[in-house]
């Protein structure tokens, strides 16, 4: 009983010793200044007209696969598409 008393004191102090090293290492953090304000490019706002296109494009592209295989797409299925440029007339 005495060597499981010596023991929890011992255990005890350890860790009361050791509250102070970590409020010490936590208290010494170091300010920096942040880098110059630089401006990311922002995505547009509004969809151009090879965005439309290659949309218009894709849904084709599913419609024809559905039709022919009789194949309904999944939801989030990446399926391999290319995009040519001006195949589509509006």
């Amino acid at each position: 009983m005495k060597k499981l008393n010596a023991l929890l004191r011992l255990m005890g102090a350890g860790v009361l010793g050791a509250i102070p090293f970590a409020l010490s290492g936590s208290a010494q953090t170091t300010t920096t200044t942040p880098p110059a304000a630089t401006t990311a490019p922002q995505p547009p706002t509004s969809a151009t007209p090879q965005m439309i296109e290659e949309a218009v494009q894709r849904s084709l592209a599913r419609s024809a696969k559905f039709r022919d295989f009789g194949v309904p797409e999944r939801f989030g299925s990446e399926e391999p598409f290319t995009y040519v440029p001006g195949r589509t007339t509006f």
